[in-house]
Parts: structure tokens; sequence; C-alpha cells
């Protein structure tokens, strides 16, 4: 069963759809990839999925309960946490901090969870008394990481959570996302470095023009010219790829 299931998702910013009618399913402890050209929108589709921006048709399904529709605030209580790709941390807060304010939904617990997901991020665990400002890009992205999960969210929205990283920086990224995985969160990413991602997820969703394009394993997915699919050629049938007609 999916933890997390979107149907027929459309929405923008205005009275024009920016995405429509897209689909995506997300599993337990499963990591989702969804990658396309500039422009795809793929961030746009995360915003709309997490309440950010108006949605005008589809349903947004989060562990059997329909929560199309709510704002951001109650999605989190619900269980979905999103990490924007700017703006994801408190600059003038420490990361103990950071992570207090991260679990404003829970009602009891707050510094055993606090130590909890510092387990899962030794370098900020080192680091714990400094402020968000003063760390490394790749550190701000695993302190929005690690303030998402403060809420034990059922579903965790990443979007682009490499962008501007060095090498290897985006390897400890990638190596987190796995490790958030293991402990059963369903991870939804938004990337645009498409090997990375196909080599680090299980599915992948291909978003050309704001729709589906395909989706499939991420292993049946890695075979097929994704360039051209970008610009708009006919992908290659193969086993395990849902290919939806331009």
């Amino acid at each position: 069963m999916s933890v997390l299931e979107v149907n027929g998702l459309s929405g923008g910013y205005g009275k024009t759809p920016i995405v429509w009618d897209i689909t995506m399913k997300a599993k337990v402890g499963q990591v989702v990839t969804i990658v396309g050209p500039n422009g795809a929108g793929k961030s746009t589709f995360t915003k709309a999925l997490f309440g950010l921006i108006t949605v005008s048709g589809g349903s947004v399904i989060l562990d059997g309960t329909n929560v199309t529709g709510l704002a951001p605030h109650l999605l989190a209580r619900a269980g979905i946490a999103y990490v924007p790709q700017v703006d994801n941390i408190f600059g003038s807060m420490s990361i103990k901090e950071n992570l207090e304010i991260g679990g404003f939904t829970r009602k009891r617990g707050l510094h055993d969870r606090i130590s909890e997901v510092l387990e899962i991020f030794p370098d900020l665990k080192k680091a714990e008394a400094r402020k968000g400002g003063e760390l490394s890009g790749g550190q701000r992205n695993m302190l929005g990481m690690a303030r998402a999960l403060m809420s034990d969210p059922k579903v965790l929205l990443l979007d682009e959570p490499t962008a501007g990283l060095s090498p290897i920086y985006v390897d400890v990224v990638w190596d987190q996302v796995g490790r958030i995985a293991a402990t059963g969160t369903s991870i939804v990413v938004v990337e645009q470095n498409v090997d990375r991602a196909i080599a680090n997820s299980e599915w992948v969703y291909v978003l050309v023009a704001g729709r589906n394009r395909l989706d499939g394993p991420a292993t049946e997915v890695a075979k097929l010219n994704l360039g051209e699919i970008f610009l708009g050629a006919t992908a290659a049938v193969k086993p395990g790829i849902s290919e939806v007609s331009a």
C-alpha cells in the first residue's frame, strides 16, 4: 500500500495551471525521484502537493486520508514535511533551536527526538550549538532535512536538495536520504541531476511540460535516452515503464 497517492493533481499561481493531471505514488520507506528538463514543473508540483500554491484539480491521499487542499501547517500535522531548496533553515538560530522549531507539532518527547535525529546527522550532532547561518550549503541542507524529521513525517518532500553543492556534499546528502528512508519515511525528491537521482532511488517519475511523461523502476528508466525524451521524443517501451502520450 502506498503512503502517498497523488491523483490527477493540477495547480499553479493563477488561473492557468502550470502542472496538469499529475499522478504519483510513494510506498513506505521508498525513495521516489521526480526528474525532467528545466521548466518542467517539478518544483511547482511539490508546492501544489504541500498546499503552497492553488490546486485546481485532483487529490492528495496520505495514508488513506484525503488531505487535498489543506493548509501547509495542517499537512505538516497530518504527516507531510517539505524542505524547499532555499530558505530552509533559520540562520540566526542554532542547530538545536532549529530542531526545536521543527518539533512544533510534538506534544511530548521533544528532546528525545532531537537526540534521535542528530544520530542520523552526525555532522550536525558535533556542532549543535552553531548558528544556522554559519553552516556550509551542504550542512544547511542537512539541517533542513533534520528539522523536517522532527515532526516524525510519513512523507518527506525534498526540493533540489543537492543544488549548488560540491560533489562531496552531494554524496553526503544522498547518503542521508538513504538513511532517512531506512527508518520507514517515504521520500519524494525533486532533482536536477538526473543520473544521481536515478542511482539513488527506487522509482522515477519524468515530468515534461508540466505533465507526467513516464514513470517506472529506476533500473529501467536508467536504460532510456532521457535527453531525447525531455525534448519530446517517444520512449522505447521497456518492462515496468508506464508511458503517457505527449
